[in-house]
């Protein structure tokens, strides 16, 4: 996996938690630095903890389905990325993002936010033991690229509002589709 076609597939995986960071910024009246590297470090962290898992998962099964793999990798993604837009297309109620507690970045609400917006993340990466990656570099790769994008999503949340919170998520579902899309062909051969 190319290093451009590593950051596509990171920069689609933190959409969700992107989503989340604006709904995080709109529920606080002024979101610092403090509250971004908080929503960066939970998010960033799962996302690229989750990816691991799912390697080490996928590894365990990757000698019985090689065959099969480009087929398992592509509708993986397509799932995750199909879900994801029927997500970006649905009326949610503001209240199931961003609880109104006293502290939106508490630790329990913080960790569950985490672990919900990086399951995808885990069946992305029983994908990558199908492929040729360097996984700490990978994993890595994808938690600094959603740190980045969570806390810069808190800090458009307090500034622009749930105006692109829709938007990332049916922007995260297409990367996802498309990526699959492409592993598919590749293997295939009728990409080359």
């Amino acid at each position: 996996m190319s290093l451009g076609e590593l950051f596509i597939l990171a920069v689609g995986l933190s959409m969700d938690a992107f989503a989340v960071s604006v709904c995080k910024g709109l529920s606080v009246r002024r979101a610092g630095v403090k509250e971004c590297c908080i929503a960066g470090l939970y998010f960033g962290g799962f996302q690229a903890l989750m990816p691991a898992i799912g390697y080490f998962l996928g590894v365990q099964f990757r000698e019985y389905i090689t065959s099969v793999d480009h087929w398992i990798a592509f509708l993986l993604l397509g799932i995750i990325g199909f879900n994801m837009i029927r997500e970006s297309r649905e009326k949610e109620e503001e209240t199931e993002v961003c609880p109104g507690n006293e502290n939106p970045f508490a630790v329990k609400a913080m960790l569950l936010l985490a672990v919900a917006t990086s399951i995808d993340a885990l069946a992305v990466g029983i994908t990558l033991a199908f492929l040729q990656v360097n996984l700490p570099a990978s994993v890595s790769f994808i938690g600094v690229t959603t740190f980045v994008l969570s806390a810069a999503g808190v800090r458009i949340g307090n500034i622009f509002g749930m105006r692109y919170k829709s938007k990332a998520e049916l922007a995260g579902g297409v990367i996802l589709i498309c990526m699959g899309l492409k592993i598919l062909l590749e293997h295939l051969g009728i990409l080359g």
